[in-house]
């Protein structure tokens, strides 16, 4: 069994690759002081409450690998215990690239990115697809949201971190542009109030 639960990913060949290119001491220090997680932590779990989607990565018995991005409204992504997340899984466009891979590979890659903070996550575990699992769709489902819910995402946990910031341009959603705009516009109309009592005044 490995020592660390970064040698997920790090493993003999990309230490070899980080040894060569002079980056292995510092990941190696880094693993003996603070390793990668596996497990939910409070910060973990507040992180995604405010998410409105993801990046999944898996591959097909070939070793393909398929990117799909998963949305829904904010803090979709569920946590159900300590190493396990659920989503619903909505209606789209009916390919099932995503689920006739987990068929063949069930490990996956997740990101999980916050543009306007530069924040982001990545994370290794292994899916599975539930069907028919009424009480558990309905728990993963949010009121007031128009996607359909046709069957459970359930995604376990083999490790996680968080990845460096740099060349994560930052952008806004829609929510933030409003409070942004709605921030300018007070500020415009009260230019203009101030602006119209001077003229006023000038013109008296």
């Amino acid at each position: 069994m490995s020592r660390y639960v970064s040698d997920i990913a790090f493993t003999p060949t990309v230490k070899s690759e980080q040894e060569k290119r002079g980056s292995r001491k510092g990941y190696q220090t880094l693993a003996d002081k603070r390793d990668w997680q596996n497990s939910v932590t409070d910060e973990l779990s507040a992180y995604l409450a405010e998410r409105d989607s993801f990046y999944i990565a898996t591959t097909n018995s070939a070793g393909q690998p398929y990117i799909q991005h998963r949305g829904g409204p904010k803090g979709f992504v569920k946590v159900v215990d300590a190493t396990t997340l659920a989503i619903a899984d909505f209606a789209g466009n009916r390919q099932y690239i995503t689920l006739g891979n987990l068929s063949d590979n069930d490990k996956v890659a997740l990101f999980f990115m916050d543009y306007p903070n530069r924040h982001r996550v990545k994370m290794w575990g292994r899916a599975r697809f539930v069907e028919d699992d009424t009480e558990l769709l309905k728990s993963l489902t949010d009121d007031g949201y128009e996607g359909r819910p046709e069957r459970a995402l359930v995604m376990s946990i083999d490790a996680w971190d968080v990845n460096c910031s740099q060349h994560i341009t930052p952008r806004l959603d829609g929510e933030q542009i409003a409070q942004v705009s709605e921030s300018l516009m007070a500020r415009i109309a009260e230019l203009e109030a101030e602006n119209a009592a001077l003229k006023a005044e000038l013109e008296s």
